[in-house]
């Protein structure tokens, strides 16, 4: 990497903890860690952090909670869930929360360092100064996250606005999944990667702009081809 990020490991398993360590020292990475819920909240509140990968499953305070805390101090940090929970409630869970991404124990560490990379390199791009509106009701601040639905104000996170932008800019066809993991999460093409990421995104951001999600008017599903994201 031309780069030295810094990583935060927050992991109970000392094994798991030590081979994460090594694995990302060697791939030329800062890298700090913690073995309890209190002390990776800690630093990740007072820290720097480029990327915080979190377990789900930690003494004194739990993963969900920790991801929580972080995403209401700084809505635009980096964060990878590690768990050994991959039923579908755990995983919308924790991608609801703010978290760019899951990783399922076991995990390949192939995949992890790829995956890691791929969250890191959106982040640098950062977020292009400009407003997206959606027929007469909803106006998106792209810049600061933010935006309303009629009255009421929205929030959004740094990756749902990279989803959002990226529809925006292909509003003439379908985008499909695969090509929302290489081009929003800078996933490569053909990688192996089993992941309800970009269908939770949607689900979250169809609850955010449509008075009705189950009908949706603006974000709709192109059937066997992907998203559009319609202006009226």
């Amino acid at each position: 990497m031309d780069t030295k990020f810094s990583l935060l490991i927050v992991e109970d398993e000392p094994a798991i903890r030590t081979g994460l360590e090594d694995l990302f020292v060697y791939h030329g990475y800062a890298v700090d860690s913690a073995a309890d819920g209190p002390t990776g909240l800690r630093k990740a509140l007072t820290g720097r952090f480029d990327l915080i990968l979190l377990d789900v499953m930690l003494p004194g305070v739990n993963g969900f909670d920790i991801c929580e805390r972080i995403r209401a101090a700084d809505r635009e940090q980096p964060i990878i869930m590690l768990t050994a929970k991959t039923a579908d409630e755990d995983i919308v869970q924790g991608l609801r929360l703010g978290a760019d991404d899951y990783v399922g124990k076991p995990f390949s560490v192939t995949q992890l360092v790829a995956r890691v990379e791929a969250v890191l390199r959106r982040a640098r791009l950062g977020i292009d100064r400009e407003r997206l509106a959606l027929g007469e009701e909803v106006e998106i601040d792209v810049r600061n996250l933010a935006g309303r639905r009629g009255t009421a104000t929205i929030a959004f996170t740094r990756r749902e606005m990279e989803v959002l932008q990226y529809l925006g800019a292909n509003p003439d066809r379908a985008v499909s999944r695969e090509e929302l993991l290489n081009k929003v999460w800078g996933y490569a093409r053909g990688l192996d990667i089993e992941t309800r990421t970009v269908d939770i995104h949607i689900a979250k951001l169809r609850r955010k702009l449509e008075s009705d999600p189950a009908q949706p008017r603006y974000l709709v599903t192109v059937r066997g081809a992907g998203y559009r994201l319609l202006s009226s």
